[in-house]
């Protein structure tokens, strides 16, 4: 649960007599952090150093100073669901149970930036969730619902929501998936994010102002990565991150691809060389179950262009 992960007492001295206390990460924005001690006091805090290391939903050990404090150790992660391109990697929240990817019927998203996020998630061992908003537009969700239908065919599953501001229904929908656990919500414009956040939590809009206020970070609060509980308890957790227009997998090796896409890796054993790229190499597993005219094979030919997309954008990456 997460409020037990929470729970702690001081961590005790420093080598130089300061007592620190264990913390929690809620809000970040440049080097700045927002931190949560176990009884639920909120205080900025600044990193030793000159580089931030900490980021939502991470447990540090921090030293207070004044009106404010500084995180002195980040504790070992179980997971970091980051992306990384050419230049730079982006890191959006660690400790996580699942990743929620909300997307909408309308506008119509983009299959290559759902299988980037899923990707991610299968490389650090967090359950992905997908989650399709707006079935109240029939032909337009109906659309989407059949390209997802590869997915739904997978262990990932869609939850179909229809989020509105007094949406009861689709609210038990989402405890269902989210009771217990500290879920990160990723999502494109248009999706429905903000929507999600403020249902499951009212006041959202304000602690979110809040901490964006306290960060410096002015209005542009979509650029402020925030924790919010869900429940009084502190089991239930949410974390909303900034949108972004591209998913860098760098941090990738393509041989490792079709390993994190499970629609790639349940035929990728049956490949007659050891080291098959599932390109073009004869006795492949995996190209003779893609689906053609002539083949309805189980990998779908959106989803293995996919892959050999991203396998060659991997593969000029390190050269």
């Amino acid at each position: 649960m997460a409020s037990s992960r929470q729970r702690g007492r001081n961590a005790g001295p420093t080598p130089g007599g300061a007592t620190l206390q264990d913390g929690l990460v809620v809000g970040s924005h440049g080097r700045h952090c927002m931190v949560e001690t176990p009884d639920g006091e909120r205080r900025i805090c600044h990193p030793r150093g000159k580089k931030s290391q900490a980021v939502v939903g991470d447990r540090v050990q921090w030293q207070a100073s004044e009106d404010e404090g500084t995180i002195e150790r980040v504790l070992e992660r179980r997971n970091l669901f980051y992306r990384q391109d050419e230049i730079r990697t982006k890191s959006f929240a660690a400790n996580l149970d699942q990743v929620l990817i909300l997307v909408a019927a309308e506008p119509e998203f983009s299959e290559h930036q759902l299988a980037r996020a899923l990707i991610a998630a299968e490389a650090e061992r967090i359950r992905p969730v997908i989650a399709l908003n707006k079935s109240d537009l029939v032909e337009p969700f109906a659309r989407a619902w059949a390209r997802l239908a590869p997915y739904r065919h997978m262990h990932y599953g869609v939850l179909p929501l229809s989020l509105t501001a007094s949406g009861e229904v689709d609210r038990d929908a989402l405890m269902h998936q989210l009771a217990g656990k500290t879920t990160l919500v990723l999502g494109p414009s248009g999706a429905g994010k903000s929507t999600l956040i403020n249902l499951l939590v009212p006041g959202a809009t304000a602690q979110t102002g809040e901490i964006s206020q306290a960060l410096n970070s002015g209005k542009h609060t979509t650029t402020t990565t925030t924790w919010y509980w869900v429940d009084a308890e502190r089991q239930t957790a949410l974390i909303d991150s900034p949108g972004f227009q591209e998913f860098g997998l760098h941090h990738i090796e393509p041989m490792q691809l079709a390993t994190l896409m499970p629609d790639i890796a349940a035929h990728a054993g049956e490949c007659k060389f050891y080291n098959c790229t599932h390109l073009h190499e004869p006795g492949c597993g995996v190209i003779s179950h893609v689906e053609s005219a002539a083949n309805a094979g189980p990998i779908s030919a959106t989803r293995y262009k996919i892959y050999s997309d991203l396998f060659a954008e991997l593969s000029v990456s390190r050269y």
